[in-house]
């Protein structure tokens, strides 16, 4: 069966296009909140999950004994528009570790913000660097973590490297979902493993994140300060103009969501212990972000001082070139009822 119509995109009075997709909302128990669509069947979770892949650097001391700020921590969490500001913090990580971007193996690629790409272009001329791709802060925390518990960083985007093995044992734990690498398992844009899970597990590891449960104290405060950083300091998360940064500096430390490639979005919302994640079936990134918008407005009800912003981020007007009004962007209408 087809997962719902959460999405819709306008042309004048009509409906031209669609997306399609599901949605799991969960807490600290693993109790489901609220769901749409097939929140069972596997889904390769990107970026969306870098916040718990980023639980090592915190767990194994690297980042007290590298001193690293919160703005380091943010972007060891990020897919960054590889903006200046970005790069000079990834930088600044990797230096605090005696390395530089040589010993990144993420690949470079231009930015996908177009401003940027241009400055980019002025920049590097023939092709970016490694230490411009959107996931240079995660692998800077990667690399930082291999030096200071004296693992060789060569090869770490393995799945069998010590680096990859204790990411895929925190995501384990936190989601209760196997992470097997020779089942489900890919390899992503930034080369290191993705494992497919179900959306409700990904939602279970974002409710632990934001209310510790079930969690060892060590990890519950790694979990609590990764979040944190990343809530207050949006901007390094993702960049100028981009919809994780808007969500989050609108939630003012209440709200936490990341993206993910191909539609996914995972995020929380720490007072009410919800983890939330879903995926837009064609991995539109428009649709996943209209869904994001409009569930966790649902979550916290109309009479929350958010709900308006966000349920103004839910709906997106569409200008021609002209800036002429075409359409709109919204979620479908009873889908978030």
């Amino acid at each position: 069966m087809a997962n719902p119509i959460l999405v819709e995109i306008t042309r004048g009075d009509r409906v031209e296009s669609v997306h399609r997709g599901a949605v799991s909302v969960v807490d600290g128990d693993g109790n489901t909140v609220w769901q749409t669509g097939d929140t069972q069947s596997p889904v390769f979770p990107r970026s969306a999950v870098k916040a718990i892949q980023a639980l090592p650097l915190v767990e194994s001391g690297t980042a007290d004994a590298l001193g690293f700020t919160d703005e380091m921590l943010a972007l060891a969490c990020s897919s960054h528009s590889g903006e200046p500001g970005h790069i000079e913090t990834a930088t600044a990580m990797l230096a605090k570790a005696g390395l530089d971007e040589a010993a990144l193996e993420c690949g470079g690629h231009w930015s996908s913000q177009q401003p940027v790409l241009i400055e980019q272009a002025r920049t590097y001329a023939d092709t970016p660097t490694a230490i411009c791709n959107n996931c240079s802060g995660k692998h800077a925390g990667f690399v930082c973590t291999a030096a200071h518990t004296g693992v060789d960083p060569t090869g770490y985007i393995s799945p069998d490297h010590a680096i990859m093995t204790n990411v895929r044992r925190a995501m384990e734990e936190m989601t209760n979902a196997e992470h097997s690498i020779t089942a489900d398992c890919g390899t992503d844009g930034c080369s290191i493993p993705t494992h497919a899970i179900p959306l409700d597990a990904m939602a279970l590891g974002f409710a632990r994140m934001a209310t510790g449960k079930g969690l060892s104290n060590d990890r519950a405060n790694a979990a609590k300060r990764l979040m944190n950083a990343c809530m207050a300091n949006p901007w390094h998360v993702a960049g100028t103009d981009r919809f994780c940064t808007s969500f989050m500096t609108t939630g003012a430390g209440r709200l936490f969501a990341k993206t993910g490639a191909e539609g996914v979005f995972c995020g929380a919302i720490p007072e009410l212990g919800y983890g939330i994640a879903l995926k837009c079936d064609d991995g539109g990134t428009r649709g996943a972000e209209a869904m994001m918008a409009a569930v966790t407005a649902k979550l916290l009800g109309d009479t929350d001082p958010l709900y308006e912003t966000l349920h103004n981020l839910g709906h997106t007007t569409m200008r021609n070139w002209n800036g002429i009004v075409a359409g709109e962007i919204r979620p479908s209408a009873g889908a978030f009822a």
